[in-house]
């Protein structure tokens, strides 16, 4: 048998980019009844349409991974998102079900602003100058960030959030510590903290290439809030006059964003909140009411079929395209080795420092506090990405 093995030819990736967008529909829908409840696929809400249609489960990175873990019958969990997603799936699923990121360069440009190793090394230096020690400073980590990063947090009595919960978990603890240190997401950082009055001269940026962050030991020690300096590629491209210009255009219209948008943009929006806070908000409204929506295109453009009684529009038309989740593409899904050949693309179960290529620092206990802290975590309130790649890993 092994020798009958050895001669069939495992498929590569480019064998599936000469076939039609139909043929590699059917090879996965074919590879989907094979394999039934052995195979669960996630399609993340950023997936462009030709990903999602193929999903068994969509929403965001934490419900998503929660989802599948709950699945006991899947075997293979293959997570149509960014690294850190399936990272945090492969922290919650159990030791025998296979975690599969169809192309491990789809990462989080927002996630790799921030390494382990600098993150370590700003707790150090805070040390050094008395800010931790004669303050009580709790890190928080947005969802956002290395499986390393999260485990930092849970050996620092931190935490880590979602967009959704980030109100009430900084309500805790901003009662609890004198100062939260958050990462890598400042401009979340910073909306959340404006929701409860915090004044942008108490909120410092940590940038990791200068010492103490590019501030002076006074800016730290006043500071209630340290960002780290770390922002998301497509919704910091939402510009104030985005805002404007759409209010022109379309009398009586709303603006609703997402809170990784900046200061100004939340600022001069009527709503903001998570990915399910805007589709709830666009569900809950009424018939013929307008919306300029700020987040992430193929979700937007969803919506707009979703709910065809109102008008949605993209707050601003030329952007924006989560560049990174467009690696995964149907070619990919079809053909990554689904374990009939046993070559699933796993991420390690390890904590990660430096992104999708692992750590040089990874810590081999932190795996069960990240999985403790993930549960724990309050659910409160280009042709590249083609269905091509996602043929090679649903091949068997």
């Amino acid at each position: 048998m092994s020798a009958i093995l050895d001669k069939v030819k495992a498929p590569v990736l480019e064998d599936y980019f000469g076939m039609s967008d139909a043929e590699l529909h059917e090879r996965i829908e074919r590879a989907r009844r094979e394999l039934g409840s052995r195979l669960v696929i996630l399609g993340h809400h950023y997936q462009r349409d030709d990903v999602i249609c193929h999903a068994d489960l969509t929403g965001d990175s934490l419900g998503l991974s929660r989802s599948a873990a709950a699945r006991q019958d899947a075997e293979f969990i293959v997570f149509c998102g960014v690294h850190f997603m399936a990272e945090s799936a492969d922290i919650l699923s159990a030791p025998e079900q296979k975690v599969i990121l169809p192309d491990l360069g789809a990462g989080c440009s927002m996630a790799d602003m921030a390494t382990a190793e600098q993150v370590e090394d700003a707790w150090e230096q805070l040390s050094s100058i008395g800010v931790i020690g004669d303050f009580k400073v709790t890190p928080i980590t947005y969802m956002n960030s290395s499986a390393a990063i999260k485990a930092f947090c849970g050996e620092h009595d931190g935490v880590v959030c979602t967009s959704t919960n980030a109100v009430p978990l900084f309500d805790k603890y901003l009662k609890e510590a004198d100062k939260l240190f958050f990462f890598p997401d400042q401009h979340l950082g910073r909306n959340t903290g404006a929701k409860f009055g915090i004044p942008l001269d108490e909120m410092v940026v940590w940038d990791p290439d200068k010492d103490l962050g590019g501030n002076t030991e006074e800016d730290l020690r006043r500071a209630r809030l340290i960002l780290w300096k770390g922002h998301c590629s497509v919704h910091g491209r939402f510009k104030p006059w985005h805002v404007e210009q759409v209010r022109r255009e379309v009398p009586g219209i709303k603006v609703l964003v997402h809170p990784e948008c900046i200061y100004e943009v939340v600022q001069a929006s009527d709503l903001n909140g998570s990915t399910e806070f805007i589709i709830k908000t666009l569900e809950a409204a009424p018939a013929g009411s307008k919306w300029a929506v700020g987040t992430e295109v193929n979700l937007v453009n969803r919506l707009v079929k979703r709910f065809p009684d109102k008008h949605i529009q993209l707050l601003a038309p030329d952007l924006c395209m989560c560049a990174t989740m467009y690696r995964i593409a149907a070619e990919s899904r079809v053909g990554a080795g689904i374990a009939p050949r046993g070559r699933s693309r796993q991420p390690d179960r390890r904590p990660r420092g430096d992104g999708p290529l692992g750590s040089r620092r990874a810590r081999p206990d932190a795996g069960d506090q990240v999985k403790r802290i993930l549960w724990l975590i309050p659910m409160i309130a280009c042709r590249r990405t083609s269905p091509a790649r996602i043929m090679l890993t649903c091949s068997v």
